[in-house]
This record gives C-alpha cells, sequence and structure tokens, in this order.
C-alpha cells in the first residue's frame, strides 16, 4: 500500500485538530479524511491519534511520525523552490495570493499595466483570508496585512499604510441618525465582515475589538457582501478611505475624526525571488504600492485611475490568509 498521499492529511489533522478542519484545509470531505486515516493507523498497526479535550492529538508514535513527515515536506518544497530559482526566463506562471479588496478591485487593473511589458508571465491570483504557505509554494508572492509572517525564509517589505474609518448609507443616516461619539455606537446597528482567524472588521485596539455597535444586523466572511449590506443600509460599517467612499457605493463616512491604520506588506520566499519572472512581479507591485501610497493612506483617486473603474481596497484574507486585514493598532478619537 502506498502512503505517501496520506500523510499530509494525518499532518493537516494534527495541526488543526479535528477530521473536518483538516477537510476544510485540504479540500476534502470529513469522512474521506477518517477513511485515509483509518487507512494509514491499519497499515502501521497502531493508532496515530488520540481525542483530548475534544480535540484530536497525535500519539507517540503519531508524534515521531510527524517529525519525518515535516522533513519530507520541507525537501519537497526545497526541491520546488530550487527548480523556480533557476529560471530566468520572463515567462510562465507567478503565484499571486491577496485578500478580497485589494485582490479583487486593485490589483487585477494594476496587474493589467505589468501586462504591458510582460506578456508572458501569467499571474494566477488566489484570493483569501488565510495566509498561504510560501514556503510550500502555495504562492510565490503574497500581500498581507499587520504582519509580513513570522517565517525566518520569508522576505517581507512594508509597501503601503491604509487608513479606515467608519461608513454608513444615508438611508441608514436618515433611519437611525449619525452617531456623535464612539459611545454613540451602542445605540446603532453594525455590519461585520469575518475575516482571518475568525477576526471582526471593526475599530481594535490591542488586537481586540472596541466601541462595539449595539447589534450586528449583517455578517459575512465575503468583502464583496459586507460592502453591499453596508451600501443597503443594514448599519455602520468599518472601510477602508480609499475604498468606501468611491465606486458605485453609495455610504458617507460618520465620525469622521475617527481613524485607524493598518500596513500592508508584500512577501516572498528568499529563494524565489532569484526567479526573473517573480522578481518582475515582485518589483513592479513594489513600485504600483508606492505610486499609490496617498490613495492607500487618504482616500482620493488612486494613480492607476484610468486603468481603474473602482480602486476599493478593503478586505483582507486573506489570505488574506487567511492576507489578517482587520483596523487595528493604531486609533485616534479626535472628537471626543
Amino acid at each position: 500500500m502506498s502512503t505517501w498521499s496520506d500523510y499530509p492529511i494525518l499532518l493537516a489533522v494534527a495541526e488543526t485538530g479535528s477530521l473536518t478542519a483538516a477537510g476544510r484545509k485540504l479540500n476534502m470531505s470529513q469522512p474521506t479524511v477518517g477513511r485515509r486515516i483509518r487507512a494509514l493507523e491499519d497499515h502501521f498497526g497502531t493508532p496515530l491519534l488520540k481525542k483530548e479535550d475534544g480535540i484530536l492529538v497525535p500519539t507517540s508514535f503519531g508524534h515521531s511520525m510527524l517529525d519525518h513527515i515535516r522533513r519530507m515536506q520541507h525537501e519537497a518544497s526545497a526541491i520546488d523552490r530550487s527548480s523556480a530559482t533557476l529560471e530566468t526566463s520572463l515567462a510562465g506562471v507567478v503565484r499571486l495570493s491577496a485578500t478580497e479588496g485589494i485582490g479583487t478591485a486593485w490589483l487585477p487593473r494594476v496587474l493589467q499595466v505589468f501586462r504591458e511589458s510582460h506578456p508572458d508571465i501569467l499571474v494566477d491570483l488566489g484570493i483569501g483570508f488565510r495566509n498561504y504557505n510560501l514556503a510550500q509554494r502555495e504562492a510565490d508572492i503574497a500581500i498581507r496585512w499587520m504582519s509580513p509572517g513570522d517565517q525566518n525564509s520569508l522576505i517581507g517589505r512594508k509597501v503601503a499604510t491604509a487608513t479606515f474609518g467608519l461608513f454608513a448609507s444615508p438611508e441608514y443616516i436618515a433611519r437611525k441618525g449619525a452617531p456623535q461619539s464612539l459611545d454613540d455606537l451602542a445605540n446603532h446597528d453594525g455590519v461585520m465582515a469575518t475575516i482571518m482567524n475568525d477576526k471582526q472588521l471593526w475599530l481594535m485596539e490591542n488586537g481586540q475589538a472596541k466601541h462595539l455597535p449595539g447589534r450586528v444586523t449583517f455578517r459575512s466572511n465575503s468583502i464583496w457582501a459586507f460592502d453591499e449590506a453596508v451600501n443597503a443600509g443594514y448599519g455602520i460599517g468599518a472601510q477602508p478611505l480609499c475604498g468606501g467612499c468611491h465606486g458605485t457605493m453609495n455610504i458617507v463616512r460618520v465620525l469622521p475624526n475617527v481613524a485607524q491604520q493598518e500596513d500592508i506588506f508584500l512577501v516572498a520566499h528568499e529563494d524565489l525571488r532569484r526567479s526573473a519572472r517573480i522578481r518582475a512581479v515582485y518589483d513592479f507591485l513594489v513600485e504600483a504600492f508606492a505610486q499609490d501610497a496617498a490613495f492607500f493612506l487618504n482616500g482620493g483617486q488612486s494613480t492607476f485611475e484610468n486603468n481603474t473603474s473602482s480602486m476599493a481596497c478593503g478586505g483582507t484574507n486573506a489570505d488574506n490568509p487567511d492576507h489578517v486585514h482587520a483596523p487595528g493598532r493604531r486609533m485616534a478619537d479626535a472628537a471626543e
């Protein structure tokens, strides 16, 4: 029996703590994950997982197997990266990961400019709030919020800072009135986006949501649906200045002196930056973010406006991620 394909399944279960979560991570059904784990245990004649406090954890033998599996995975990824670094051609695929917003509204139009000078490079864009694993070649380049990640093998560069504010539709304001202070938010409806690691897109301070609305009337893991809900009058939502006040959205800013800022990082594996086509995409994006630095920070018009119909940047896998995209770290309220 070949067990090679079952090893990543065991690793996913050990890392997530459940068959269901591992299935989501691997895009497999829960019964299939369970069946493959049982087959692996039958092959070795011993349990590999046990349940503790409702979570699946490795047995002693399972732990020893995982050590080998991780080394195997690392070596396999190194082979992939080595093949990429040997490429000097400005042709082929570059996998780029980003969150909704930047990935769905800003990047496609900006990358059209890149195609004019590099028509033979295909950018394969992955959208999500989870962090794509660059060491395992899930992506070659990632756009991430808040930090570049903690892997020593990654090269991360801060490329922009985005400012967030609170927005609502004129219809909602006519019906409920506009808040006059942060304390007033307790008397208002809120629209929430569930983003990376189940964080909420809202005002954050030291990693905690602050000044929450009195009730949440709409919640989604899609920034697109979240934007539409704010636009439709469900309540107040946190939006980037370079997104919510542009395009077709009919919304206005409330508490205009309340603002938060979040850094955006461009990340690549140190090996892959030696690939000509990956470096070309990376360098282009560094310059594109630099050109639009004022747009991300203050809103207004993008320097790519002629190539862009709606330059909204709200949304964080992500990847992000995943690509965390939640207002955080810095908050100012000059109104109080």
